[in-house]
This record gives structure tokens, C-alpha cells and sequence, in this order.
């Protein structure tokens, strides 16, 4: 069993992130408010670094690695939140980094990676296992590995996001965190948890991808093959080990939601919250309005992020027209 992180891991991490990551803020809609009858407070990590809550374990995991590791550089694989964060990372710290991201992932996080100065090494996700790649990578070239969400660090980065929205905005009754592969969830369990132990945290993942329930549900890691969800930041093959267990000790629910109810949130948090959010940062609202989870008391979301292929927001709106 890998070392877990502690809540001391993400009170140290928010210290070291605080010179780089942008305190993002916490906000409510009155609009949304009324249309659910409900008290929410949404934590906008879509206006976080490279438009997502990954900068933050990103920038921890790759802010302490040694001079040697640095010279060498480091490689990740994602479908294209982490991919961006980890590039921004290496930029700022002069870090080369290397993305393993399938050929299908969104248009826009691939630019934004490239941009950053990341390679990118394509595969197709039905053929070949990116962590297969990413492996094979490091033994050939000493990358260090700097995985999307199981890494003590990173999870601790993750939970910062948590301890922010719960320092600015007080205690909560619940808390909806999106779920993929479990590093900002765990991460945010953890906090919630030992900053308002009688928190509800409760993850969000696409019925289509939906390992993360079953695996909670039953006790025994599920995993989902090459998942087709509009929401691609949960295209993830299973949770890990790492992110597993603390989901287990802190989490209370995991439910799922259909891609309709992903696009309404899409669209609801557009149209009404005035943000763009992307797919797989509306889970949380989705659940509310799916009814999957019913609001109770003071609740928090978590918009884990806002890239958004262009096509993928005309066709929501076109969609979504009377």
C-alpha cells in the first residue's frame, strides 16, 4: 500500500502553491439558486492557470523535484487538463515535459499544451494503454513521471482547492466534487473532512464512466474501457491506488449522470452562472439537476474546469435552442 497524503500535505502544499496558483474565487447565482430552490457556492477553478484545477497538483509535484530530475524533465499522460498544467509547470520551471494524449482528445488542449512547449506523443486509446507508453518513456529516456492524479503531490495540490473555497466561504453541508480519476476528489474529501467533519462530499462522474461508483459501491477497484463521454477529463481507466482508499475513508457518495444532464449544466451554468465551464467541471451541477442528489443546507461545487472545444460549445447552444 503506496503512502497516502495527509491533510498536512495539502496545508503545505497551499503554501507552496500560493506564489504561482491563482486563488480562485467562490461564487453563488441567484438565477441558479432560484431555478433549484436551493444555497449553492460554486469554487471557479475554470478561471484557475491553463483553465483548470491540474495547475495546482501540477505546480507542487514539479516544484520539488531535484536539480537532477529537473535536468531530465519530466512526462505525464492525459487527455489534456493535466497535459496543459504540467507544461505550464515545466515553462515556468524550466522543465522539459513530454505529453502521452489520445488522438481524440479536444482540439483545444492539445494547442494549449504545444504552446506551453510540451511534446506530444498521439496514440489511439483503443489500441494501447497511455501508462504502457508513459512507462516505457521513462525507462528509455529517465523522465520522471508526473501522473494525472495518483501522486501523493498531486492529490495534495488537488485538495488545496477545497481549503480555499471552505477558508473564504465557511462551512458547508455538502460538497460535489467531479470525479475522473479521483485526485480532486480525494483531495477535496480530505479537507472537507478535517475542516467540517459533518460535510457530505459526494463525487460526480458521467454514467458512461462510471468505474468510480462501482468501484465505491462494491468495496473492489472497477475499472471502464476507452469510455465515450462528452465529459473527456473523466475518460479515466479506473481510479488508483492511491486515490482509492482515501476515497473510501472520505468520501460518502458517488453517483453518476447522463450526458444530457452534463450538457443542461453546461448550458445552465453558461446561460445563468455567466461562466463557461466545460464538461466534466459541470458534474456537480448536473447531479442537482438530474436529481441524482438532492441540495441540502449550504452546498459547494467544485467547476473543476472551463476548456471547452469551440464546435463542442456552438453545438451545446444549438442544441439547447427552443
Amino acid at each position: 500500500m503506496p503512502e497516502l497524503p495527509t491533510f498536512s500535505d495539502i496545508q503545505a502544499a497551499s503554501v507552496r502553491i500560493a506564489e504561482r496558483a491563482i486563488r480562485t474565487p467562490t461564487i453563488t447565482s441567484a438565477a441558479i439558486d432560484r431555478q433549484l430552490d436551493a444555497s449553492l457556492s460554486f469554487k471557479c477553478e475554470n478561471l484557475q492557470h491553463a483553465g483548470a484545477f491540474k495547475f495546482r497538483g501540477a505546480w507542487n509535484a514539479m516544484s520539488q523535484l531535484s536539480a537532477h530530475e529537473r535536468q531530465m524533465g519530466a512526462i505525464t499522460h492525459s487527455s489534456g487538463n493535466h497535459a496543459q498544467a504540467l507544461a505550464l509547470c515545466g515553462r515556468l520551471l524550466g522543465i522539459s515535459t513530454v505529453v502521452v494524449m489520445p488522438h481524440n482528445a479536444p482540439q483545444i488542449k492539445k494547442a494549449a499544451t504545444v504552446a506551453h512547449g510540451a511534446k506530444i506523443i498521439d496514440y489511439d486509446p483503443a489500441q494501447h494503454r497511455r501508462e504502457d507508453i508513459s512507462a516505457e518513456h521513462v525507462r528509455r529516456h529517465g523522465f520522471t513521471l508526473i501522473p494525472p492524479y495518483d501522486h501523493p503531490d498531486v492529490i495534495a495540490g488537488q485538495g488545496t482547492a477545497a481549503l480555499e473555497m471552505l477558508e473564504d466561504g465557511g462551512p458547508l453541508d455538502l460538497l460535489l466534487v467531479p470525479c475522473g480519476g479521483g485526485g480532486l476528489l480525494s483531495g477535496s474529501a480530505l479537507s472537507a473532512k478535517h475542516l467540517v467533519p459533518d460535510c457530505r462530499v459526494i463525487g460526480v462522474e458521467p454514467v458512461l464512466a462510471d468505474d468510480a461508483a462501482r468501484s465505491f459501491h462494491s468495496g473492489q477497484l472497477q475499472r471502464v474501457d476507452n469510455p465515450n463521454t462528452i465529459a473527456d477529463g473523466t475518460r479515466t481507466e479506473s481510479l488508483g491506488q492511491i486515490t482509492f482508499p482515501l476515497i473510501q475513508k472520505y468520501v460518502d457518495d458517488i453517483v453518476t449522470v447522463s450526458e444530457e444532464a452534463i450538457k443542461q449544466a453546461v448550458m445552465a451554468m453558461f446561460h445563468l452562472g455567466k461562466l463557461v465551464v466545460e464538461p466534466s467541471g459541470a458534474l456537480g451541477l448536473a447531479a442537482l439537476l438530474s436529481g441524482a442528489v438532492v441540495p441540502r443546507g449550504r452546498v459547494g461545487i467544485v467547476l473543476s474546469g472551463g476548456n471547452v472545444d469551440d464546435q463542442l460549445m456552438i453545438e451545446l447552444m444549438d442544441s439547447n435552442r427552443p
